[in-house]
């Protein structure tokens, strides 16, 4: 995109190292260039970069899709990203020894993409990961909207389509109210000092999740509504983009393989990762759905009532979501810097962003829609389809005709999903605003 090919084939390795952007762990020791992560540091670093807020519209998918499909689609979901995690690693292990590669070391997933296919390979990389990361957070600012709506409204406009304050819709005036506030937090050049606020994200989550659960069981042991194994073909593409979505990291493979003591043993760790998060998905969503049933609202948080406890916990997760803001904007801001600005720090350019994410959340009233959307629309590419294209690139010359195979197939399944789950996921946002 203008730039010379050393410059480009090193963007993403060597610009804004000084804060965390899509592929710095999140609990890497900088202090210590040389402290490699153990085992269990490694399991806590890639449960990080997996499990996020997508995980509150599991409960309203297994509501949409069926329980039993529900549970099946996770695991299919846990296996394919796990497949294109090890794909990623095994293209990066072949191409750093190569005499051909553009790196001495392959550090990120763009890195691996110049490598394989050049300018076009950082582009695709590049695109998949501004739209999924802005995506991310357009879908924090639907959830903070609708969450604080739905908390402190009135019982009068609540019962109201869209409740209003001031005849403005309140979703709209609390996304507007976060709207000066992140002007000041995404204007920090160096987001050092937040970076701490990742791991505290997903401590409120895991705390939202293990409060919720208990809640769930109280309910379901007072009634047993009546639930579905199975929904209909529609609404299986559509969760399988919240699946999909609640899976996204896999961008976070190489650098955090990079930094374990024994990589040989990072595929182990990994895959029990994965089923450890799967697991946990499926109670958490089959629960939700159990004790509400067709009641289930599209942010699971939604159906706790206004007690004191529950109050306490959406307040919770709206604050780190606010906080955790201008870190998944990050990455966006890196390869917009860098593409259109030089790399240098640009004010006006992370505002109009800023702005454009807002007004897109003003559009979108259900989360969990929005999550499938974004799951089927870039998650799909940039967990399935790249992985096995660089995968096959890089190993065209000497494959077997099964390995080939192999990797066609995902490339062809992750198209297929990701054009059938978007089609799926834009009727039913469309569906919602003609109601």
């Amino acid at each position: 995109m203008g730039f010379e090919k050393q410059n480009e084939a090193g963007s993403s390795t060597n610009s804004l190292r000084s804060f965390p952007r899509e592929d710095t762990p999140l609990l890497s020791s900088h202090a210590n260039p040389h402290s490699l992560s153990s085992q269990p540091k490694t399991f806590a670093n890639v449960f990080i970069a997996i499990v996020g807020a997508g995980v509150l519209g599991l409960p309203y998918t297994f509501m949409r899709t069926g329980w039993l499909t529900s549970l099946i689609m996770i695991f299919f979901v846990a296996a394919l990203t796990y497949r294109g995690m090890m794909l990623l690693i095994a293209a990066r292990r072949k191409l750093e020894g190569s005499p051909h590669c553009a790196f001495s070391k392959i550090s990120s997933f763009g890195d691996l993409g110049f490598a394989v296919c050049g300018s076009v390979g950082r582009f695709a990389v590049d695109s998949m990961i501004v739209l999924s990361q802005a995506g991310f957070c357009v879908g924090y600012l639907i959830f903070i909207g609708n969450t604080l709506s739905n908390l402190f409204s009135s019982p009068l406009t609540l019962s109201a389509a869209s409740p209003k304050i001031w005849g403005v819709s309140a979703k709209s005036l609390y996304i507007w109210s976060c709207f000066p506030f992140q002007l000041g937090l995404n204007s920090i050049p160096s987001l050092t000092l937040l970076a701490p606020l990742s791991i505290f994200a997903d401590i409120v989550d895991l705390g939202a999740m293990g409060v919720v659960m208990v809640q769930d069981a109280l309910v379901f042991a007072k009634q047993m509504p009546l639930v579905e194994a199975f929904g209909t073909l529609s609404t299986f593409f559509y969760g399988l983009g919240v699946a999909v979505y609640s899976f996204e990291g896999v961008g976070m493979a190489l650098p955090l393989e990079s930094e374990m003591k024994d990589r040989s043993k990072f595929g182990k760790i990994l895959g029990l990762t994965m089923i450890f998060i799967a697991a946990m998905y499926g109670g958490f969503g089959a629960l939700g759905y159990f004790a509400f049933g067709d009641n289930t609202k599209d942010i699971i948080t939604a159906n706790m009532g206004k007690g004191l406890l529950s109050s306490l916990v959406q307040v919770g997760l709206c604050i780190n979501l606010f906080f955790t803001f201008p870190l998944m904007m990050n990455p966006v801001y890196e390869v917009f810097e860098r593409r259109f600005w030089d790399g240098k720090y640009c004010l006006w350019m992370r505002w109009m962003l800023v702005l454009a994410v807002s007004l897109v959340a003003l559009f979108v009233p259900n989360f969990a829609d929005f999550l499938s959307l974004v799951g089927s629309s870039t998650c799909c590419v940039l967990g399935f389809v790249l992985p096995a294209l660089f995968h096959y690139l890089a190993f065209k010359d000497e494959m077997n005709w099964r390995r080939a195979s192999a990797d066609v197939g995902i490339i062809a399944l992750g198209v297929f999903l990701g054009v059938t789950g978007t089609w799926y996921a834009l009727l039913e946002i469309f569906s919602v605003k003609e109601q």
